[in-house]
Formats: C-alpha cells, sequence, structure tokens
C-alpha cells in the first residue's frame, strides 16, 4: 500500500484512482494504518456490512477454505463507461505489481 500511496501522482495523471476495499472493518483499517503501514492517503473502504457484498459481486469473495470469509488480493481498473478493463487476483502473500497497472492504466489513454 505504501507504495501505490508514493505513486500516487503517477496514477493520477492517468486518471486513475487508486483505492483499497477489503472486508475488514473501519477500526481494522485504522489499526492496520496505524501499527503496521503508516499514513496513506489512499482511500481504504470497507466491505464489512453487508460483509463482503463488493467483494462478491467482484467474484473475490472466499467462500471456502482455507480462509472463509475474506477477500482475494486483487486488482481492478474500471474504465470510464464503469467496464472493467482490467482484473487480476494476486497470492496472498503478493502485492499487485505497480509497474502492471500503471502500463494498463496507459492503454486506456
Amino acid at each position: 500500500m505504501p507504495e501505490f500511496d508514493a505513486r500516487s501522482k503517477e496514477f493520477a495523471a492517468l486518471n486513475a484512482q487508486v483505492l483499497d476495499i477489503s472486508v475488514d472493518s473501519i477500526s481494522s483499517h485504522i489499526a492496520w494504518r496505524h501499527q503496521e503501514v503508516g499514513p496513506v492517503k489512499i482511500p481504504l473502504c470497507s466491505d464489512f456490512y453487508p460483509h463482503g457484498e463488493v467483494t462478491r459481486q467482484f467474484g473475490i469473495l472466499r467462500e471456502g477454505p482455507p480462509v472463509p470469509g475474506i477477500s482475494e488480493r486483487a486488482a481492478f481498473i474500471v474504465d470510464k463507461a464503469g467496464a472493467v478493463a482490467f482484473a487480476r487476483v494476486y497470492p496472498l502473500d503478493q502485492l499487485p505489481d505497480v509497474e502492471e497497472l500503471l502500463r494498463e492504466l496507459r492503454k486506456l489513454q
């Protein structure tokens, strides 16, 4: 997350807004910022109630093992018309590739 925050101007230059959405509660997001990643300006959105509704609509809410009820780590680019122009699911221990996302955004220009 800090890399996305540090490179937010590059995303803005491509008319993109970076958001983080997870099924964690708002309290969890606040604690995560304070204890793990530090201050970031990227909006952290909570898909907590009704639990996982947004992540379910994007097809990334885990329903089964090994950890049901969490969202997959994924990146989506939604174009100006509201269509998903890019989607990729990453292993939980891997962050989305910022360079890949910037390349995909440049293709939409």
